[in-house]
């Protein structure tokens, strides 16, 4: 089977987002930054997350994994202080009062997905987690930012960027203030969006010298080579390969074993199957679903 190496990875890779993430010197210079082009403005100070598990309110109920959580705690360039609510994120304190943004940063290669729905769902979880007791006029909620950022085009119309946000049907020149806002970028668009923003899609998409094109992308590159120099972390792309391979293996060899015990072809099948189901669980646990996914992709294509 063939693999890419981890100098291959690209910014919208999971793996390759999660060490950006997580790395506590590169994650919030490279995100602010990356936000600050895709929304067109400054963004103040944050605090980054990678892989932040929301659990479902009972055990029969769907949790979420957000894939890059940012927390921005400044309104207006001022820092807000408060000393109610406090929120634990990351290695902060993080009160609910000083909670200006939040970013839910999702890079998605799957098509299968329903993304108008599982955004819903998303924000809802999202918001019931940072919305204390006390907050009786809502006039002090945070701003919610659901973010998707796919290879692909939703929508179909040829666009770099969507936004979406609720209106007032009956009178849509009214603005409706709920704080809450769609983004969906399209890294293969055809128009819309501004140079920058397409420079920054195009770079996510392909991490290479070539789509380092202006500042922005070559700061982002910058971070990105860190983390594909560090022995750490080729330690750990390393590894979860192998690991993955080595399940791939064996998930051929026991669904020909529970195969043979069918005594059919169709029993092999499902052997297979049975173990991929396994595997797949596995690396949705550990927030290697994308990374998965290609190498399965390529395994199949390579054997």
């Amino acid at each position: 089977m063939l693999r890419r190496k981890l100098s291959e990875l690209n910014v919208i890779d999971d793996f390759m987002m999660n060490e950006l993430a997580t790395n506590e010197e590169l994650k919030e210079p490279c995100f602010r930054r990356i936000l600050s082009v895709l929304l067109n403005r400054d963004i103040g100070e944050i605090n980054v997350k990678a892989q932040s598990i929301i659990q479902g309110l009972d055990t029969d109920l769907r949790g979420v994994r957000l894939d890059v959580e940012i927390i921005e705690t400044t309104r207006n360039g001022i820092s807000i202080k408060s000393e109610d609510d406090t929120v634990i994120q990351g290695e902060k304190n993080i009160t609910g009062s000083q909670i200006a943004n939040i970013y839910d940063l999702e890079p998605h290669l799957r098509k299968d997905v329903n993304f108008p729905k599982h955004n819903r769902y998303y924000q809802a979880k999202i918001d019931s987690r940072y919305v204390k007791k006390g907050l009786d006029d809502f006039e002090g909620m945070h701003n919610l930012y659901v973010i998707t950022i796919t290879n692909f085009d939703i929508f179909g119309d040829g666009l770099f960027e969507y936004t979406v946000c609720n209106k007032i049907l009956e009178n849509p020149d009214r603005e409706y203030k709920d704080g809450l806002i769609f983004k969906y970028f399209n890294t293969r668009g055809k128009t819309g969006g501004s140079e920058a923003v397409k420079n920054m899609l195009r770079f996510i998409e392909k991490s290479t010298s070539e789509n380092v094109v202006d500042e922005a992308t070559k700061e982002i590159s910058e971070y990105v080579n860190r983390v594909k120099k560090s022995p750490n972390a080729e330690e750990i792309y390393m590894t979860m390969g192998d690991k993955i391979d080595f399940l791939c293996r064996e998930s051929e060899e026991i669904g020909e074993q529970r195969g043979i015990g069918i005594g059919e072809q169709r029993g092999i099948e499902i052997g297979k199957q049975q173990m991929l189901n396994i595997i797949k669980e596995a690396a949705k646990k550990a927030g290697a679903e994308a990374e998965l996914e290609k190498i399965i992709s390529e395994y199949s294509e390579n054997s």
